[in-house]
């Protein structure tokens, strides 16, 4: 009896000890969009259902990452790091994407764009993306926010037709440089 014992406690240990490495885990997840110079310094944080969030990982830079894994309108991985200046654009984002329909969602984006609540990313800030149907055919999507921007304020095109940078969403708080091959 004793035997059994102390094997069902090595094995409740071994569990603990299991569960107390998912941090670490998703900390590592969180960080695979990151670029190499930056993801030593970056912050790691776990969205919460009330779109605040919990730090994972306190970071020595303005690099903050996060898993966006099995959220509404999300691809099944998707992992994104940007600026902590936009935490606020992300909340709104996820608030937004939890209804859970595209075309619900982009008239929400719409009305508050309109009626001047949209949250303003950080102009010039990065926003690293690494998503696709799972962890291991997952590429990397790089794009700049450059809110208001237009065509004639920064002399780069609307459209991907030239196959340089471009400016989607020109003349919107959502208006960022599309960044061919990245």
């Amino acid at each position: 009896m004793r035997r059994i014992a102390v094997l069902v406690l090595g094995v409740m240990v071994v569990s603990i000890c299991a569960l107390a490495q998912s941090p670490d885990a998703a900390v590592e997840t969180a960080l695979l969009a990151a670029p190499a110079s930056l993801r030593d310094g970056a912050t790691v944080i776990k969205w919460k259902p009330d779109f605040t969030y919990d730090t994972l990982r306190k970071g020595t830079n303005r690099l903050v990452c996060y898993d966006r894994t099995g959220f509404p309108e999300q691809q099944p991985f998707s992992i994104e790091c940007t600026s902590v200046a936009n935490l606020d654009r992300v909340a709104q984002n996820l608030k937004f994407e939890a209804v859970g329909d595209k075309i619900k969602t982009q008239a929400m984006l719409d009305a508050a764009e309109k009626d001047g609540t949209r949250v303003k990313p950080e102009y010039g800030s990065v926003w690293y993306h690494m998503l696709g149907p799972d962890r291991e055919h997952g590429h990397i999507h790089v794009t700049i926010a450059v809110p208001g921007a237009t065509s004639q304020s920064l002399g780069l095109p609307d459209n991907n037709k030239a196959g340089t940078v471009w400016i989607m969403n020109a003349g919107t708080s959502t208006a960022h440089l599309m960044t061919p091959g990245a």
